[in-house]
């Protein structure tokens, strides 16, 4: 399998069981609705998990466009690679945001709060406050990928390039897959409670697209005017772990 297809497949099931576990808590007449914040968290933790644990070995199990630019910055990911991850994982956040969609729609149809409809797709601040906003989703990124430089074992990891693994750290396989989905839960628990912790451009921007796409029954606007700070706060977030990393010696200066 591509690094490309690795990186649609594991985006596509990060999102179906992401932001399924929040159409199943928010939506009316769902066997999980009310069922709280832990559940959401515990449940993006998983997702996280199975999404990695399926596309570790093909792709470095990234997933997320501040991973890849931080893995860039890193120089643990060649720049001419980052642009196909990055379409992977739109294309990928896109299709799974669809199923999610398809999978509740008689929940979506149930259901009359046009706020929650859109949290199944995307983030949505608890206080709308840009600045704190901006500000949490960076450093809800950066204790993503900078945990991550810290973890990895630059003794193994896959090199797209060969035919047989080599010695290069390229993503999160040289971690596994269950650390990473802890470290998301842990982030969800007690630092997702602003913003709901997008920390990953395309986890909000592809779905964001979808809900304002699709004839969701009493929807409301898909609130293009925060929609930028899920995108270019976690993108800093990475970029700045990356050089948080190669300033206390763990990345090559």
């Amino acid at each position: 399998m591509s690094a490309f297809t690795a990186e649609l497949i594991g985006t596509a099931i990060l999102i179906l069981l992401g932001n399924g576990v929040v159409a199943n808590v928010l939506l009316k007449a769902t066997k999980g609705h009310g069922s709280g914040w832990i559940v959401i968290t515990f449940g993006w933790g998983m997702a996280v998990f199975v999404g990695v644990f399926c596309t570790l070995g093909y792709s470095g199990a990234h997933l997320n466009p501040a991973v890849t630019i931080g893995m860039a910055m890193a120089g643990k990911t060649p720049w001419a690679q980052v642009p196909a991850y990055i379409v992977a994982q739109m294309i990928g956040a896109i299709i799974g945001a669809v199923f999610v969609y398809f999978f509740y729609r008689p929940h979506f149809d149930a259901s009359d709060d046009p706020t929650g409809k859109l949290a199944c797709f995307c983030t949505v601040p608890a206080i709308r406050d840009f600045a704190t906003a901006f500000f949490c989703e960076m450093v809800g990124t950066f204790v993503l990928v900078f945990p991550i430089f810290l973890m990895s074992d630059p003794s193994f990891a896959l090199d797209l390039g060969a035919k047989a693994p080599q010695k290069v750290n390229m993503g999160l396989g040289a971690i596994g897959a269950l650390p990473v989905g802890l470290l998301v839960f842990a982030i969800g628990l007690s630092l997702g409670g602003t913003t709901g912790y997008a920390i990953n451009p395309a986890r909000d921007l592809g779905p964001r697209i979808v809900h304002a796409i699709l004839p969701i029954r009493q929807k409301r606007d898909s609130d293009w005017g925060y929609a930028w700070i899920p995108v270019i706060a976690p993108i800093l977030g990475g970029v700045l772990a990356a050089l948080a990393a190669r300033a206390i010696g763990v990345l090559p200066r």
